[in-house]
């Protein structure tokens, strides 16, 4: 009799068990999107992008929001479909395809013997999001591979607010992939100077 109890009791334990996995909601996954240009028609400039660098405390799946104070909250079900240096890095290099009209850009790392006539190296120092805006300070440098000589290296410090009507991940997601295209387009602009100016067209 205390055998049959047991296996009924077992019996019922697992069933609690698998209608509480059944019921756990579900990962939702989010994505850096780049800005929308028409297909890029020129080869010039080239431009190779890397190493991109950020933080690490956000070299995580799950994505991170700023609360009060220094806190952070670290979502549990809210996560990145790409390791996020791998997303910023994607998105810079289609922004400044559509921002200077090339189809050489490339990512870093790249033959030394088919270097680019830029490269562009970004650190993110900070990616934050509160509860009304997302900011990103990076520092970044333009410079030319052939000759390591540097074009500009500057501190950018944006700032977007979030939108309404969606989660909170996904307005994270849209803005900062528009933090991103700013970023992008102070980029493109020192690269548009240089060419100017030295007469590399």
């Amino acid at each position: 009799m205390n055998q049959k109890i047991l296996s009924l009791t077992s019996a019922f334990a697992l069933a609690l068990l698998l209608v509480g996995c059944g019921s756990s909601p579900p990962n939702n996954y989010y994505l850096l999107s780049a800005h929308q240009f028409s297909t890029a028609g020129g080869e010039t400039p080239s431009v190779g992008v890397g190493p991109i660098e950020i933080p690490a405390y956000l070299d995580r799946k799950s994505m991170v929001y700023n609360r009060d104070g220094n806190s952070l909250q670290v979502a549990s079900l809210d996560l990145w479909a790409e390791p996020l240096v791998n997303g910023v890095e994607r998105v810079i290099v289609l922004n400044l395809a559509g921002l200077l009209n090339t189809q050489d850009v490339q990512s870093f790392p790249w033959h030394p013997q088919r270097a680019p006539q830029y490269g562009v190296k970004v650190n993110v120092l900070q990616l934050e999001a509160t509860a009304q805006q997302v900011s990103l300070t990076a520092e970044w440098l333009v410079y030319r591979p052939g000759s390591s000589a540097q074009v500009q290296r500057r501190i950018s410090q944006l700032q977007a607010p979030l939108g309404t009507g969606t989660s909170e991940a996904e307005q994270v997601a849209v803005a900062y992939s528009e933090l991103l295209y700013q970023l992008s387009e102070v980029i493109a602009a020192a690269i548009t100077a240089d060419r100017s100016t030295s007469g590399d067209q």
